[in-house]
């Protein structure tokens, strides 16, 4: 009877450490996926990065600007003959 009892509280420990394993799986796929806590990391990573040196964020934003503005002006002086 002794027996028993032992099998059935390690099949309870089994699955009381299974759904603790499973639980804290399910909560890092859950934190994984969690995209405004992945919008909120990035933004504090280009924000820290543009505080750090700025220099590469303005000469990006120069660089884009300029081909807008190249593309825009390409578009309207072309001829479409």
């Amino acid at each position: 009877m002794s027996d028993s009892i032992n099998v059935k509280e390690n099949a309870s420990d089994k699955i009381e450490q299974a759904r603790a394993e499973l639980e804290s799986t399910l909560d890092a796929i859950e934190d994984k996926f969690n995209v405004g806590k992945r919008v909120d990391e990035v933004t504090t990573r280009v924000r820290d990065s543009y505080e750090t040196n700025p220099l590469p964020w303005i000469v990006g934003a120069a660089a884009a600007a300029v081909s807008v503005v190249a593309v825009i002006a390409w578009a309207i002086l072309s001829d479409d003959d």
